[in-house]
Formats: structure tokens, C-alpha cells, sequence
């Protein structure tokens, strides 16, 4: 019985991370940005008007500074992985009051998105393997639209306490 497990757990780890797939190619990461703006959207109609500047703590940001950070993020990882202008650089957005209603910031975050995911629409497959420079890093295009996505979901979950602080169920999970 031992000298069936071994090899049958070895063929269940290797089908398992054969079966992994990361973000590659302008197609997939097309369809995980446009699941994350979805899900980001649900985030945003979750948490009430009357919730938009909250903090849990004085020293934190609030929701809304999140969710701007978030969107900050989305515009400067567009524009590195695509050389595209970047509409806010120079803006504080976390800063910027006219940005703060439950309205206005649904929509500057959603727009972010939508800048990530036109710029991907522009790229070719080959072009996701260029380099560029990213502070003193070098990364391939594809790897730049790989961090800014991996800061939207860091940022968008550490919003799920707010929403949680205010009495509301937070948006399920949303992997597909």
C-alpha cells in the first residue's frame, strides 16, 4: 500500500501545478483586469456614502484614500508597463477632496481601470515581454501590469475591515 501512495501523491502535486496557470499574455491579463474592476465596483457600492471617509483609526487612511491609492496605482503601473501618459501624475489623488463623495470616487477608481485596461488593449503579446524601468528596476511589460494588479488587490483588501466596521457583509470573493 506505502509504494502506491508515493507515486500516486507525486501525481497529484504534479497535476495540481501543471494545472497553474499565471498572468500571461495580453488575453488573460485583459480578463483578470476587467474581474478585478468588477469586483473593485462591488467594493465601492458596498460601502455606504456616510462610510466614504471612513477610518478605522485616526492614523490610517480612510476608505476613500484607499480606494485612490488603489487608483493612483492602477495609473502609474499602466503607464510604466505601456511608456501611455499618465493622466494624474503630479496629482495627489488620495488628496484631492472633489474625489471624496461616494460618486466621484466610484468613478476616478473605475476610470483607473479602465486606463489599465485600454493600454493592455494597445499591447501586443510580444511587446509584454519588452523591458522597462520601473525606479531602479527592470521588468518586463508583462510583470509591471502583474505588480500594479497585485497593489489593486492589496489596497481593495485592506478596504474589506472598513466595509466590515460599518455592519456590511463585504462582496464575496470573486476569482472568476
Amino acid at each position: 500500500m506505502k509504494r502506491l501512495l508515493l507515486p500516486f501523491l507525486l501525481l497529484a502535486v504534479t497535476t495540481v501545478l501543471s494545472s497553474y496557470r499565471p498572468m500571461t499574455g495580453v488575453s488573460q491579463q485583459l480578463t483578470e483586469w476587467q474581474r478585478a474592476k468588477e469586483y473593485t465596483k462591488e467594493y465601492l457600492d458596498a460601502m455606504p456614502e456616510d462610510g466614504t471617509n471612513f477610518k478605522p483609526t485616526p492614523e490610517i487612511r480612510s476608505f476613500a484614500e484607499q480606494m485612490l491609492h488603489l487608483a493612483s496605482g492602477n495609473y502609474l503601473f499602466g503607464s510604466i508597463a505601456t511608456g501611455k501618459a499618465n493622466p494624474m501624475a503630479g496629482k495627489q489623488m488620495e488628496k484631492m477632496e472633489e474625489l471624496k463623495t461616494k460618486a466621484a470616487l466610484s468613478k476616478a477608481v473605475l476610470d483607473s481601470y479602465d486606463f489599465v485596461i485600454d493600454a493592455l488593449k494597445g499591447t501586443t503579446d510580444a511587446q509584454m515581454a519588452e523591458t522597462v524601468k520601473f525606479g531602479k528596476n527592470e521588468m518586463s511589460r508583462e510583470l509591471a501590469f502583474t505588480k500594479g494588479f497585485e497593489h489593486q488587490t492589496h489596497h481593495r483588501g485592506q478596504t474589506t475591515i472598513y466595509i466590515r466596521m460599518k455592519g456590511i457583509k463585504p462582496p464575496n470573493e470573486k476569482l472568476f
